[in-house]
Order: structure tokens, then sequence, then C-alpha cells
């Protein structure tokens, strides 16, 4: 009778330390091909760099929109100049926004900022095979602040070039 009450009581110290240290489960970027990606490092982490410096700018966005800005026009002109150039490199658009809103409205917010500015390459005629669009919403600002300057970083596109 005591060995099943001092096991009983060791299985349950188990199951709670189990409980109490497995943590909550890690965020997920929204990635278009219906995959989900860790949110650890950046996709620009991850890959190799091209040999050459070759790099693009980012893109910024008005406050909840998607569309590409006049100025921005001249940015992805550049940038699909600079692809069609270099037939080598693949991009991966991430799509960014700032912190208001919720994580799911960011998520979609994202991907759809990323998704105008893939259609935007096409339309310049970059292959859309070179190309592949995730979301990290608010989860990776480039600028922490809270105000309207870190808000506008915040809300943009971010190209990283992969071979």
């Amino acid at each position: 009778m005591k060995e099943k009450i001092t096991l009983t009581l060791i299985l349950f110290v188990i199951a709670l330390g189990l409980a109490l240290f497995s943590g909550c489960a890690e965020k997920k970027a929204v990635v278009s091909e219906g995959t989900t990606q860790e949110q650890a490092p950046t996709p620009a982490a991850k890959e190799a760099a091209p040999q050459e410096e070759v790099t693009l700018q980012d893109i910024n966005f008005d406050f909840d929109k998607s569309n590409i800005r006049p100025d921005a026009r001249v940015i992805m002109k550049a940038n699909a100049d600079m692809l069609l150039k270099n037939k080598n490199y693949n991009i991966i658009i991430e799509g960014h926004c700032d912190e208001r809103g919720t994580a799911e409205y960011n998520m979609a917010l994202g991907e759809r900022r990323a998704q105008e500015a893939k259609k935007y390459f096409i339309n310049l005629g970059v292959d859309a095979s070179r190309m592949k669009t995730i979301s990290y919403g608010e989860e990776r600002p480039l600028d922490p602040g809270s105000n309207e300057d870190a808000w506008a970083k915040n809300r943009r596109a971010h190209f990283v070039i992969i071979e």
C-alpha cells in the first residue's frame, strides 16, 4: 500500500514538472505556400548570402494598407532591375506591420503586403518562381518604438536575396 502511494506521488510530481516546464508553443509565421516557419532566425540568417554586394531596398506602406505607394514604385523598379540582371538570385518577400491591430490581423495584412510586392515584381518582368512570400505581422519590428515614426518604419516589405 505504501509503495503504491509513493509510486503515485512520484508519477504526479513528474507529470506536474513536465507541465510546468513545457512552456507555451512558439508563434509561427504565415508562409504563402500554406506551410509554417518557426519564429527562429530570419530566412536571411539561414540562407547563404550572395557573393556580390547585391541588396534590395525595403518599401514602406501606409497605415492599414497593402497597396504599393508611388514612392515605393521607384524602389520596386530598381529592385526589379537588379533581379533581372542577376537571374541566379531568388528572393523571399517578407511582409511586416506595426504593433497596432491584433496579431491575426497583422499576419494577414503582412501577407497581403508581401503578395502585392510579388505581383508588382511579376508585372515588372520578374519570374514568379523566383519569389516566395512570408508574413511576420508585427513580430519583427525594425524599430521597437511605440510612436508614429517607429510604426512607419515597421510597415514594410523586406526583400531577402537567396541563391
